[in-house]
C-alpha cells in the first residue's frame, strides 16, 4: 500500500488483511481501509481520542436507505462528537464527498466531521441550527472538544 499523508504507523498485517483495533478483528485491506486505519491511528495517537468511544462502519438509515458511517466518535457525554468519511487515495475529495458526509451527519448529529483520502484531509465544525460548516486548519484534540 502507498504512503499516506499521516505519520508512519506500524500495523498488524496478514496476507490481504489489516487488524482493526476498533472492531478487534482482521478486515480486508482495501485502499479505503488503508486510509481508515491511518485515520483511526491518527485519532488515537495524535488526537487522544479514546478507542472505547470510537465506532467503525456504524450503520445509519437515511430515507429508508441503509448506509454506514466510516468512523463515529462519541464525546464523554455520549453524544456524537465526530463523524469521519474515508475515501480511497485515488478518490478526490469533492463537493459530492462533502455532501455525503453532511447527509450522514444530519442523521448522526456530530459537532465535527473529517474527510480524508489519505492525502488530503478536511475538518469542519458544524455550527448551530442553520447547519453551517466552518472549515478548520486541523482537527482539535479530544481533550479540546470531548465534552461538547
Amino acid at each position: 500500500m502507498e504512503q499516506l499523508n499521516f505519520p508512519l504507523y506500524k500495523f498488524r498485517l496478514r496476507k490481504d488483511q489489516i487488524f482493526d483495533p476498533a472492531r478487534k478483528k482482521f478486515v480486508a485491506l482495501t485502499p479505503e481501509e488503508w486510509v481508515r486505519q491511518h485515520v483511526i491511528r491518527f485519532l488515537l495517537e495524535t488526537g487522544g481520542y479514546p478507542l472505547s468511544l470510537m465506532g467503525v462502519e456504524v450503520p445509519i438509515e437515511l430515507n429508508t436507505l441503509k448506509k454506514r458511517v466510516d468512523i463515529l466518535v462519541h464525546g464523554r457525554d455520549g453524544r456524537p462528537l465526530l463523524i469521519v468519511e474515508c475515501k480511497a487515495p485515488s478518490v478526490q475529495i469533492s463537493q459530492t464527498t462533502f455532501d455525503q458526509a453532511a447527509r450522514y451527519n444530519l442523521k448522526a448529529g456530530a459537532s465535527y466531521f473529517l474527510l480524508s483520502n489519505g492525502h488530503k484531509h478536511y475538518c469542519c465544525k458544524v455550527g448551530g441550527v442553520g447547519e453551517t460548516y466552518v472549515f478548520l486548519k486541523s482537527l482539535p484534540s479530544f481533550s479540546e472538544i470531548g465534552f461538547i
